[in-house]
């Protein structure tokens, strides 16, 4: 708990034996439940977190939405969300800044800007740093909210969530919630976070298919909900 609100961690993972423990082991000793999803691990991701405590629940269906969305069915009722990675390029420790400006009602979504914390040395990828740039310059330019970083590592009110009313199964997960949000006019807030290169390999910007299709998913999403913002 975190002053007088629960929080609840959901943490996709596929493939990440390696890594789950460590994230885990970092995580604050003031979440109130963590929910780790295995996405169709081959490996032993799923004992793993058992072993460290978590909830784990399975989602067979492959994506990042698909994985957060069964996540957050699970957490059950908590005041505040926080979605981070299962592959220990965040940093678990620094979790208070994201949660706190919710806890205290001065933000309703924190998202942990990778941009303004400073990635560590090969930790973003070329590809992912021009996507980023561009998503943000779009979004700024159709609906005048300044993002720096579509970063997985966010904390959301459990209420605001609930009005985003989150679809997106795959690739577009975390655009979609900023759109949602800056449309809706939520309380938005970006904090610095540190990151570091991930253990193992990504298994979206660390192969060419996965760049292109995450690339064509996020252009796809915002011109989706940009037509949807033109009036009639």
């Amino acid at each position: 708990m975190r002053g007088d609100k629960t929080v609840g961690v959901v943490i996709p993972a596929l493939d990440e034996e390696r890594a789950i423990g460590r994230v885990l082991a970092e995580v604050p000793a003031w979440v109130d439940r963590i929910v780790v999803v295995d996405n169709g691990s081959t490996d032993r991701t799923a004992a793993v977190a058992r072993s460290h405590g978590a909830m784990v629940v399975t989602e067979p269906e492959r994506g990042y939405g698909a994985a957060c969305l069964a996540g957050i069915a699970a957490l059950g009722a908590v005041d505040i969300v926080v979605f981070l990675d299962g592959d220990y390029s965040d940093h678990p420790g620094e979790m208070a800044l994201l949660v706190d400006p919710i806890a205290t009602g001065a933000a309703e979504l924190v998202i942990g800007s990778r941009e303004l914390g400073g990635a560590e040395a090969g930790a973003l990828t070329p590809q992912q740093r021009f996507g980023n740039r561009l998503a943000c310059f779009l979004m700024r330019w159709l609906w005048g909210v300044a993002y720096t970083d579509l970063g997985p590592f966010r904390a959301i009110g459990r209420e605001a969530l609930g009005r985003l009313g989150m679809a997106d199964r795959n690739y577009g997960w975390t655009i979609e919630m900023q759109i949602k949000a800056a449309r809706l006019g939520l309380a938005i807030r970006e904090v610095p976070v540190s990151y570091r290169p991930r253990i193992g390999v990504s298994k979206v910007s660390g192969t060419l298919k996965g760049s292109v299709l995450a690339g064509a998913k996020i252009l796809a999403t915002i011109a989706r909900h940009a037509l949807r913002s033109r009036p009639a």
